[in-house]
């Protein structure tokens, strides 16, 4: 399907959308297609194409909506009932945890970096000299602000252990996450139900703050290319970025039900959170 189903609305007034050439929207899920699609962080950058398929193919834009609306509900009905409930009790006991098979202390930099070489670099030379660093490498890598990596590990120490569904062919699987220090720890849900402390991880990132003072915390991301691939490592990392920055009340609210009242969690929120976050 067309990226232009998946981000909606700049220039574009619901009512233009709506009775454009006199065409009737026929499904009545449709207007709330529109409400989230409007939400997407995507829909700027598209808006222009967006523009120009409505002003020259209005029927067409139209159809491809009801269609992806369609598509949509017919994936959400095949994927929640397919999930039990009941896989992620083992998670939500703060008895079962990872936490024996996990080192106590952080990687540091200088294991991978010269910090030497960046002490009298700005915060912007050593952005471009960390992704640089990174190019060729089979691993994921960010520069985070120190000021909103302090909300980020806040965030870690209180929500220790969390779930993020990841899409595959079939439906979502759900990953598992746990932190410990400036360290984040993902492993396949199945793989902890099966051996417990002993799974082995997926992906693994460390934010390095050797260079806090210089305002920036660097992360990286290395991941087992059996399990997942770069995107699907980068789509965690992102998920995990969104959740814990704190700047999401709603995902917030998610968290806290899952670590401090599990009885009232429920997964479909996780996937309804994500399918308003990305292009599928």
């Amino acid at each position: 399907m067309s990226i232009l189903i998946k981000v909606l609305h700049i220039c574009i007034s619901k009512s233009r959308l709506l009775h454009s050439r006199g065409i009737a929207m026929t499904s009545p899920n449709l207007d709330k297609v529109l409400d989230d699609l409007e939400k997407n962080p995507y829909f700027e950058k598209y808006s222009a194409r967006i523009a120009a398929l409505q002003k020259t193919s209005p029927d067409e834009f139209l159809q491809r909506l009801e269609k992806h609306q369609s598509a949509r509900e017919k994936q959400k009905k095949t994927i929640f009932s397919s999930v039990d409930t009941s896989q992620f009790s083992s998670v939500l006991n703060p008895k079962n945890t990872l936490k024996d098979a996990m080192p106590v202390e952080d990687k540091k930099l200088d294991d991978i970096f010269k910090t030497e070489l960046v002490k009298d670099k700005s915060a912007v030379e050593i952005k471009c000299i960390w992704e640089e660093y990174h190019k060729n490498k089979e691993v994921i890598s960010a520069i985070i602000p120190q000021d909103q990596y302090t909300i980020i590990y806040n965030n870690m120490k209180e929500f220790p252990i969390f779930l993020f569904p990841l899409p595959r062919s079939q439906g979502y699987e759900f990953i598992m996450c746990q932190t410990y220090g400036h360290t984040v720890h993902f492993t396949p849900l199945l793989a902890y139900q099966v051996h417990k402390e002993n799974a082995p991880e997926c992906l693994t990132i460390i934010h390095y703050n050797e260079l806090r003072e210089k305002g920036i915390v660097l992360m990286r991301g290395e991941y087992d290319k059996n399990v997942l691939n770069g995107k699907e490592a980068q789509c965690l990392a992102n998920q995990f970025q969104m959740y814990y920055n704190g700047k999401d009340d709603k995902k917030v609210h998610i968290m806290q039900k899952f670590v401090k009242n599990p009885h009232k969690f429920k997964h479909m929120d996780l996937i309804s959170e994500l399918e308003n976050i990305t292009l599928v």
